[in-house]
């Protein structure tokens, strides 16, 4: 398999943060997704994209139990 964006051929399984936006908040789900090694890409099986499409109904739902690991601040320096 050779990578769509940079043509290169270094695609390997890696475990990643996939992060999904739902209003103010991002929810960090940790997936195994194929990756390029030398651009980034990733690539998602059917399995990973019905996971995620599951995740983001469950959050608009708000039938999710998620945990919070950090804050975003703003300052407006203007």
């Amino acid at each position: 398999m050779k990578c769509v964006i940079c043509k290169g051929s270094d695609i390997e399984p890696k475990i990643v943060d996939e992060q999904i936006r739902t209003e103010r908040d991002i929810v960090l789900v940790t997936m195994n997704v194929l990756v390029c090694s030398s651009c980034g890409e990733r690539y998602y099986d059917k399995k990973a994209m019905k996971k995620i499409e599951e995740i983001r109904t469950r959050l608009k739902k708000r039938d999710l139990e998620v945990k919070e690991v950090g804050k975003i601040m703003r300052v407006h320096a203007a």
